[in-house]
């Protein structure tokens, strides 16, 4: 497996303006982009995840990273698509009705996407109707953000919504939400910050054993 160590850092240390420099000259040059997306950069991402979830990073230096990925996704994924690569799923992600935040959501969807995922980003304040919507557009994990204890009940609605259809799982996630919540209105998965979601959504597929 090889590595490119300089994008690594990049990624890691979400110097933007280089992961950008790195990706395009391994566009001019015709390299394995499939490689250095699955080798390098996803992994990256992986790292800062990981870090964030051992407390030794926080919020605004993951998500720097974070964007500074989705910029070198940006070069690459118009490109792979054209290759017939094949993203991992189709995953829908939104905040629930009444909740108007974002960040959080924010960084999960840039990190699916990151980690292979094609991500339909519904927003803020989304109904039951929206995300059954991004289901009969092909998602088949539908991820759920709340922020606020007043808030997070507008995930039972949705969770009741997809509860007797196999072919679609819920995962749900935001700083007020434990896996106890999670249990009790019945969905199919919980990550309890960002770099977690994306195990979650994995596992409700079926990939929990297979390399990220």
């Amino acid at each position: 497996m090889t590595i490119n160590d300089e994008l690594w850092d990049a990624i890691v240390f979400a110097e933007r303006g280089l992961v950008l420099k790195i990706v395009q000259a391994a566009v001019d040059n015709d390299e394995d982009l499939v490689e250095l997306l699955n080798n390098t950069m996803i992994p990256a991402l992986r790292e800062v995840g990981d870090q964030f979830s051992a407390g030794e990073v926080f919020v605004p230096e993951m998500l720097a990273s974070a964007k500074a990925m989705q910029a070198a996704i940006d070069i690459v994924g118009p490109l792979l698509a054209k290759t017939g690569h094949k993203p991992i799923a189709k995953v829908c992600i939104g905040s629930v009705r009444g909740d108007l935040h974002d960040i959080g959501k924010n960084l999960v969807a840039i990190m699916l996407r990151g980690s292979g995922f094609e991500v339909d980003d519904l927003g803020v304040n989304c109904r039951v109707d929206d995300f059954e919507a991004a289901v009969q557009r092909g998602a088949e994990v539908v991820c759920l953000s709340a922020l606020l204890s007043t808030t997070r009940d507008a995930m039972r609605p949705v969770a009741d919504h997809f509860r007797d259809r196999d072919e679609v799982k819920v995962v749900v996630g935001g700083a007020v939400i434990t896996q106890e919540f999670a249990d009790v209105i019945g969905a199919d998965g919980f990550g309890f910050d960002a770099s977690d979601a994306i195990r979650a959504v994995r596992e409700c597929l079926g990939l929990a054993g297979t390399p990220a």
